[in-house]
């Protein structure tokens, strides 16, 4: 089982065997921004603020993408972490159908942006499925669907479980909720060309580069800059830059420590088979849909275009290690068993795992903490709005006023955290207890 994304082994400068050490040669010293990372929020406000005329620097401690933003699954799903109902209870009916809307505004600039930017990334509109765990659960999405009808007029489709092998080829679930809107892509090729894309507006990206310290200087006349103290394999060396921008998301480190009390890195991990059959592939899922199901602990999954089944969840809470890497693979082709049983014998050729970043209330920010501004905490919904919350927040650092109701400074540190999810596994526990509850 190799221990590393499948879609890197589809993107050739993904996939090269060996880490070259970065250059500082070409790097600029001083610039109007600086953006931490080079994931989908990173990528996406660079290429913005370099289209505004901005010098930017994009520095990345790995490669182009290197976090989730190549590790996920490449669902691009309608809506939030947060279910419809919690939306209303938490916002009202104005408040959530505007935030259900905006995941969906999300989706159409990820569109945009794909098709302008000529972006090869294997994007197609298939539509999502859940799948209820339960019978009840089944009965919840009859309640949601009415709901969506009302409040968000959005339409989705309920299945029952004697028709459900039209879109899903298991008996493992009891009906299926389906969704046309959403859709989905290989993320790494997408972060690939967003990356060509911010190099073609005129950002400079720095691969290999991390950045170890930031720094902020206010002269006598009271004009702020900072100072990025960065690191390579050549040694240190300073940035100059106007403003800051931290799009570290599930791996902000100790260089922004208070960013870092906001964000809860969860550990979330994918197999991959071996290429089916096709005639094998398309019992799995038929029409080719997107798919998870209703548990608090759930599963993911999908086929990619050489006909693996990518099958993910999260089996541990724990950060990424190859211990942990290892046994959640083992715990994900158990459940692979119990769900598609007709592949059972299938081998793993692939297993990894990556850090989903959550926040408090499992909604995503962006705004200005102190006086560094950040995007981030997309609670496992991170494709299309990491790449919209990343362009808001560069037009935001343009001077332009926002009006997004996920882009505010308002953002409370978690209580008795300072980065380190000590809480995990007891969260993990009352998870699991709900799942056997409910």
């Amino acid at each position: 089982m190799k221990e590393y994304p499948y879609w890197w082994d589809t993107v050739p400068e993904l996939a090269r065997p060996a880490t070259p050490p970065a250059s500082f040669a070409g790097l600029p010293a001083r610039v109007d921004v600086a953006i931490v990372g080079a994931g989908y929020t990173g990528l996406a406000a660079a290429r913005q603020c370099a289209r505004a005329g901005a010098s930017v620097v994009v520095l990345e401690r790995e490669h182009v993408g290197w976090g989730a933003s190549s590790r996920n699954g490449g669902q691009v799903l309608t809506g939030m972490k947060v279910d419809p109902a919690v939306l209303v209870s938490r916002f009202g009916e104005t408040g959530a159908r505007r935030l259900f809307d905006l995941s969906l505004d999300a989706i159409d600039a990820l569109e945009r942006v794909i098709a302008d930017e000529a972006i090869a990334c294997d994007y197609q509109r298939t539509g999502h499925l859940q799948a209820a765990a339960k019978p009840s659960h089944f009965q919840a999405f009859r309640l949601e669907q009415a709901l969506l009808a009302r409040v968000f007029d959005h339409r989705v489709e309920l299945v029952s479980r004697e028709g459900q092998h039209a879109e899903l080829g298991t008996d493992a679930y009891h009906g299926l909720l389906v969704d046309e809107r959403s859709g989905a892509l290989n993320p790494a090729k997408y972060a690939a060309g967003l990356a060509s894309a911010a190099r073609r507006a005129g950002a400079t990206i720095a691969e290999h580069t991390a950045v170890d310290r930031l720094s902020r200087v206010v002269s006598t006349t009271g004009t702020g800059r900072w100072t990025v103290a960065t690191s390579s394999g050549e040694g240190k060396v300073e940035i100059d830059a106007g403003d800051v921008l931290i799009a570290t998301n599930g791996y902000t480190n100790g260089a922004a420590p208070a960013l870092r009390r906001r964000f809860v890195p969860i550990g979330s991990y994918i197999i991959a088979t071996e290429p089916l059959a096709a005639a094998d592939a398309a019992t799995l899922l038929p029409r080719g849909r997107m798919a998870f199901d209703s548990k608090n602990f759930l599963y993911y999954w999908r086929l990619t275009a050489d006909r693996r089944l990518l099958f993910g969840g999260r089996a541990e809470f724990a950060r990424p290690t190859p211990d942990t890497t290892r046994r959640a693979a083992s715990i994900l082709r158990e459940g692979l068993a119990r769900v598609f049983p007709q592949v059972a014998s299938a081998g793993i050729a692939y297993g990894w795992g990556g850090n989903v970043a959550f926040t408090r209330d499992q909604m995503p920010r962006a705004g200005r903490l102190g006086e560094a501004y950040y995007a981030g905490g997309y609670c496992g919904h991170g494709i299309a709005m990491a790449t919209c919350l990343g362009t808001l927040i560069a037009r935001r650092m343009a001077g332009e006023t926002i009006d997004h109701p996920l882009v505010d400074d308002r953002f409370a540190a978690i209580p008795l955290y300072d980065g380190r999810p000590w809480f995990l596994p007891l969260v993990g526990a009352y998870y699991r207890v709900r799942d056997w509850l409910e």
